[in-house]
């Protein structure tokens, strides 16, 4: 039989017709299904927490002896708030309420964690377990949660970090540790490192020991949306640096201040370790990272500097609770802006509650999903104030007018848009400010609940008189050693 051309093609065209729309089908279909794949992608979250870093000593915040490029250039990816505080001046209560989003007197979180006092029942000396932490509502929503570092929450059981939503823990449970040492059946700051997932090594430098865990979570979890809180001791004490970054700083001649700024360059270094491993599994455009001081630096004890800023860790001035805080996120954010308004730490959980498909309304936060200020989806402010309270003090700011309330003198009122280093007290030249400011502050003091804990009393009087001592809130001269 012979077939002409022009029957082939009559013959042929059907299934030419036929698999062109399928072929165009399979294309629409891989796109859509990409889209989708795209658009239901979990972002990944990384919550990095220096412990006791001073506000001034970052480069990117005016910093002259100390350098840190990993965490300037976190900054230049993302937004830097100029106005960002923590919840309290010390560390543990500062982490009860960046965990749970809530302020942590709102739950008797009120002082640090410290030997239980006569009294007081030991079961509840620690984060209470009536409080969801931001790990427990993220593991609910499908993420892998870990915890690389300081705990600082409960040493009971009952506490532990892995019975409050953290699946992966290699750390300690305690406030601080020893920077090249842990030993067996020693407690305190040379206790051995915790791991549920593998035999920890003995520590070489615990800043680089933290930095390693957090890049292998990171290389073990670049499939799953993970949730890491790379919680760094560094600068906290002991003042133990290595040989090799004190020789970096060998021209400051204070010794306690060359061992700080070393300390906070291998806290930088391990810093920059953990932003190249995200990019390394091309995880960086969907991974909010964080950075941010869990309070200011205690700048008699790890010669920190908090200019420009009067006051240290321990008190409700600005160098107590105004710390450096950082978001990264390059999909989303804006880079290298800065955030002007105040925000707070307890933001931190409702944003990424929010951003990882849950409803932050549905929960009592007093913090709030910043991402809708920060995309300038809305012109209104994330808070109208702000207010602390920590054993004999208590602040307010409202506006640029802040209040801090102490029980052996007047209350201190400061206008912080001319006056950010607090030097000059004018609730006398402002009183109907003072009453009003005294009178919200009381009614939210009085409706708090009682602590749960008390640190010892001797550290009252000590609080006292460090809002009578002089801060430095200038930086050094570039030539100053």
């Amino acid at each position: 039989m012979k077939y002409t051309f022009e029957w082939m093609i009559l013959v042929l065209i059907p299934f030419l017709c036929l698999n062109t729309s399928y072929a165009q089908e399979k294309g629409n279909s891989e796109n859509d299904n990409k889209n989708i794949r795209s658009a239901t992608d979990k972002p990944n979250f990384i919550l990095i927490v220096a412990d006791d870093l001073g506000f001034g000593d970052l480069s990117i915040n005016g910093s002259t002896q100390i350098h840190t490029p990993n965490i300037d250039q976190l900054a230049f990816q993302g937004i830097r708030f100029s106005n960002g505080y923590v919840s309290s001046p010390v560390c543990s209560p500062s982490r009860a309420g960046l965990l749970t989003g809530r302020n942590q007197v709102e739950f008797g979180h009120d002082n640090n964690l410290a030997e239980n006092q006569p009294g007081f029942d030991p079961e509840y000396l620690g984060l209470p377990l009536s409080e969801k932490t931001i790990a427990q509502r993220l593991k609910s929503l499908g993420y892998t949660t870990g915890l690389i570092g300081k705990w600082h929450l409960g040493n009971e059981p009952q506490f532990h970090p892995l019975e409050r939503g953290f699946d992966k823990f290699w750390g300690y449970t305690g406030g601080g540790h020893d920077y090249f040492s842990s030993l067996p059946n020693v407690k305190g700051y040379e206790s051995l490192i915790e791991c549920n997932y593998k035999t920890p090594t003995p520590i070489t430098y615990i800043t680089d020991d933290k930095g390693n865990e957090c890049v292998e979570f990171v290389e073990r979890n670049q499939n799953n949306p993970f949730f890491l809180f790379a919680s760094f001791n560094a600068p906290h004490t002991p003042m133990q640096a290595t040989e090799e970054d004190l020789k970096l700083y060998k021209h400051i001649i204070d010794e306690k201040r060359r061992t700080y700024a070393a300390m906070v360059h291998r806290l930088d270094v391990n810093v920059g370790k953990i932003i190249a491993a995200v990019e390394d599994q091309g995880l960086r455009e969907n991974t909010l990272i964080v950075f941010i001081s869990d309070n200011g630096g205690p700048t008699d004890s790890n010669a920190s500097i908090n200019a420009p800023f009067n006051g240290q860790k321990g008190i409700l001035l600005e160098g107590g609770i105004h710390v450096p805080f950082v978001m990264s996120w390059p999909e989303i954010l804006l880079e290298g802006s800065i955030y002007k308004h105040p925000v707070s730490s307890l933001d931190i959980a409702p944003t990424f509650l929010k951003l990882a498909g849950g409803n932050e309304e549905e929960d009592n936060f007093d913090g709030v999903n910043l991402i809708p200020f920060l995309t300038q989806e809305t012109d209104s402010l994330p808070h109208h104030e702000l207010k602390w309270r920590f054993t004999i003090s208590a602040a307010i700011r409202e506006g640029e007018w802040k209040l801090v309330r102490l029980p052996d003198r007047l209350p201190m009122l400061y206008n912080l848009s001319i006056d950010k280093s607090e030097e000059n007290n004018v609730c006398l030249e402002h009183l109907e400010k003072t009453r009003n400011l005294l009178h919200k502050l009381g009614e939210w003091d009085v409706s708090l609940p009682h602590p749960l804990f008390l640190e010892g009393a001797v550290w009252k009087k000590r609080q006292l008189s460090l809002y009578d001592r002089a801060y430095q809130v200038e930086q050094p001269s570039v030539d100053s050693k």
